[in-house]
């Protein structure tokens, strides 16, 4: 893949529903309470009197949880570093924007989550007294029950750890399209799995996760658009348009 983009054109992207389609999920969940359906799902990985079965399940914790992440957080050094020699006259230096992209993008994704923890108070599944913590559960837009130990669980932070690779697909979407539908596969797949770990240790709510996945999409086309993006021409847009109508 040729990072030099000067001349080039990137393949088409309808931006509206890239960002309408979240955006319009993040309106419902917020309209209507998902804490039905969230209740319904943490009570099958609920044992009353045990506990979460996966609260203490070593490969929950220590691989998927643990390890994985710094496997993530490991990638995204490489990258800072990357980006720091293609600042340098060497050859990465042609790499300096897709780096650049991929930095922010993954920064961004993933650091987002503790101030939104920490403004918002969610408690954690475990911490609730429906599954044998102390605290009293309220919606997200609701206003927090008093308590000594505000919650720190919304949205997800392992899931961002997956979701946050989203960045490989529209680092590729451009050149390599049938990588970044592999990317796009292995980034969801990832995300997803990271989010069941932690829901089956009682750590998550699935809409906690749901929002992560949203606020990551919505960042990652963001800083897409801002830095890699290069609109194609309108003719050849209308005849990519008749193409996949035709096709």
């Amino acid at each position: 893949m040729q990072a030099n983009r000067s001349t080039e054109f990137s393949r088409y992207f309808d931006f509206r529903l890239g960002l309408g389609i979240p955006v319009a999920l993040m309106v419902l969940l917020l309209l209507f309470d998902p804490s039905g359906l969230d209740f319904a799902i943490e009570h099958l990985f609920y044992q009353p009197g045990l506990g979460f079965i996966g609260k203490r399940h070593v490969w929950l914790e220590d691989i998927l949880h643990d390890r994985a992440k710094q496997l993530v957080i490991v990638f995204g050094v490489l990258a800072i570093i990357g980006l720091v020699i293609s600042l340098l006259p060497t050859r990465l230096r042609q790499w300096r924007r897709p780096l650049g992209f991929l930095v922010l993008a993954l920064g961004l994704s993933t650091s987002i989550v503790t101030p939104l923890k920490a403004l918002t108070g969610v408690h954690c599944p475990w911490s609730l007294s429906e599954f044998g913590g102390t605290e009293t559960f309220t919606p997200l837009l609701s206003e927090r029950a008093v308590t000594e130990k505000p919650g720190r669980c919304w949205p997800g932070g392992h899931a961002s750890s997956g979701f946050s690779l989203l960045a490989l697909f529209f680092l590729l979407r451009d050149k390599r399209p049938r990588r970044a539908r592999l990317a796009l596969v292995f980034a969801l797949g990832l995300g997803a799995v990271f989010s069941l770990g932690r829901m089956m240790q009682g750590a998550h709510f699935l809409s906690h996760n749901l929002w992560t996945l949203l606020f990551d999409w919505l960042i990652c086309l963001l800083c897409y658009r801002w830095i890699l993006y290069r609109a194609p021409l309108p003719q050849r847009v209308a005849k990519l348009q008749l193409e996949l109508l035709e096709g």
